[in-house]
């Protein structure tokens, strides 16, 4: 498993900063591949380049492009180098080629490189240039329970961006989301909530009643995509009129986690939501994620 890429920028995700960095990779890679090494920081760039126009690239080149993106060199390479980049770069470019073999290495980043921001707000967009071909592999990674919720609500966001963007796939991505959610009695919370927002970006109305159900055995966490009231506004089955906007006092947030029924596994729990005396056991000090748009 690859190390927590703690060389990636400070100023991006809630790092705990290791002092093990490598200057400059040992392994070569062929051009025009090799130029993504000096492309540099993303945060420079408002726009994704167009690595294909801008590279040349092509499908013969997905394979150094796929080494690249697993490249624990450059992962663990210096902090303030071009190189420690690359790995974003690489996955632009994987999800610009529409690159179907990159699914799987591209899978395996969601919860080894779980604490890098880059990767939940990326790889939606990613897996959307790649297409509904990625809908399965997505599909057994949301339900496998073996993951952590963050790694499996960043397969969900996929989905979510892949329905959105793709008429024709947009029933099966709600159907795959929905059927997660209806397991919410053995769902964390938190990752319930997070399932909804998605589906509010879906406008699933469809799925309106498995929401409501959720919600009615207090199994979602309703300070991220809101309350039962707020999805239904936020869905157009209610007006804003017949539904006050809900503000949460502190009082009622601390109230409601002592409901939540703490028979959850504390392996795939939140590491936000959770109450301070259960810390998860997997990786602490992790804040929420940011709610959902």
């Amino acid at each position: 498993m690859l190390p927590v890429p703690c060389s990636l920028p400070k100023e991006h995700g809630n790092l705990n900063y290791r002092t093990q960095t490598v200057n400059m990779t040992s392994v070569s890679y062929p051009p025009p591949v090799d130029r993504l090494l000096s492309y540099g920081d993303c945060r420079k760039y408002k726009e994704w380049p167009n690595y294909v126009a801008e590279l040349g690239l092509k499908s013969e080149h997905i394979p150094d492009l796929i080494r690249m993106l697993t490249d624990e060199e450059l992962i663990w390479a210096d902090s303030d180098s071009d190189e420690v980049w690359s790995t974003i770069h690489a996955w632009r470019a994987l999800g610009q080629l529409k690159a179907e073999d990159a699914i799987a290495p591209l899978l395996n980043l969601f919860e080894e490189m779980e604490d890098v921001d880059w990767v939940s707000t990326e790889m939606p967009r990613v897996f959307q240039m790649i297409g509904p071909v990625s809908i399965p592999a997505l599909s057994d990674y949301l339900a496998d329970d073996q993951y952590h919720i963050y790694a499996r609500t960043t397969a969900a966001d996929c989905i979510s961006q892949i329905g959105q963007h793709y008429p024709e796939a947009r029933t099966e991505c709600v159907n795959v989301i929905t059927q997660q959610l209806a397991l919410f009695a053995s769902n964390h919370a938190e990752f319930n909530a997070f399932l909804v927002a998605n589906l509010i970006s879906l406008q699933a109305v469809e799925s309106a009643n498995v929401i409501e159900q959720a919600f009615a055995a207090n199994c979602v966490v309703p300070f991220i995509a809101g309350d039962w009231g707020e999805v239904q506004v936020a869905m157009g089955l209610k007006t804003r009129e017949e539904i006050p906007e809900r503000r949460f006092t502190q009082q009622e947030m601390m109230d409601y986690f002592t409901s939540l029924d703490e028979a959850v596994d504390d392996s795939k729990n939140s590491r936000g939501f959770t109450p301070a005396a259960k810390p998860a056991k997997k990786k602490s000090a992790k804040t929420s994620r940011k709610k959902k748009k």
